[in-house]
């Protein structure tokens, strides 16, 4: 009988050392060290996307690693975010705080159980529905925003905000995966070249750069199927034109 390699380990690791950021990072937001567990949130965004390219790559692909990414990822970019959230502006709307964190919470582990039952059936290029490690991210950036800007009077934007995240998570709006990207040769280059200037900007502005980019991600969605609602009403317009004498 075939013995499992030690290599299956591997990627396992990353996933549970996620999970050990998100609860790190959960711990630090109730200190009200607010900074620390927003990064903490993208670090584990980092280990997360290491831990399937790791099992592609060494060839250890398994349905428990798959299984237990999903409930790393309901730690780290549901449970993580949604108390971040909450120590950082809920407690101040009472019940309508604990709502919004709590929504999206489970708006966040209905995302994954519909991602789960639904891999191998959809495109592998597009995402159904905003990817929880994104809405994720994009809470704890504009947290960072909000802090470093002292915007607490507009607290309750953020709220706002973050449940509507949380609605985009199981909405069936299409986002970009970009797993199986390919580039030709012509585009290597200036990809290269736009990443160098996009991490020189980060380096520069690292809260408002996280924060512009994941805000452009997040509105790709509503705004892609407001596009293809206007080129159908303008294709039906067309052809009623065409027909009419």
């Amino acid at each position: 009988m075939h013995k499992p390699s030690l290599l299956y380990i591997l990627p396992n690791l990353f996933t549970a050392s996620s999970i050990f950021i998100g609860v790190i990072s959960i711990v630090e937001a109730s200190k009200g060290h607010f900074i620390q567990a927003s990064w903490l949130i993208l670090l584990a965004l980092v280990f997360d996307g290491l831990d399937g390219r790791v099992a592609r790559m060494t060839n250890t692909t398994s349905q428990f690693g798959v299984e237990f990414d999903s409930l790393a990822d309901i730690i780290s970019f549901g449970i993580a975010p949604a108390m971040l959230l909450f120590f950082f502006v809920g407690y101040e709307f009472g019940r309508f705080g604990i709502l919004v964190s709590a929504l999206y919470v489970i708006f966040g582990a209905i995302r994954l159980a519909r991602f789960n039952i639904s891999t191998g059936k959809t495109d592998p290029n597009v995402f159904i529905g905003l990817p929880i490690p994104a809405a994720a991210i994009f809470i704890s950036m504009w947290i960072l925003l909000f802090n470093k800007y002292d915007l607490a009077p507009y607290s309750v934007i953020l709220l706002c905000l973050a449940f509507a995240v949380a609605v985009l998570m199981v909405s069936n709006f299409r986002y970009p995966s970009f797993k199986k990207v390919k580039l030709d040769k012509p585009m290597v280059f200036k990809t290269m070249i736009l990443l160098v200037l996009a991490a020189s900007l980060l380096y520069l502005f690292s809260a408002e750069g996280f924060a512009l980019i994941i805000l452009a991600y997040v509105a790709y969605g509503p705004l892609r199927a407001l596009r293809t609602i206007n080129s159908r009403r303008f294709g039906h317009a067309k052809r009623q034109e065409d027909i009419e004498p």
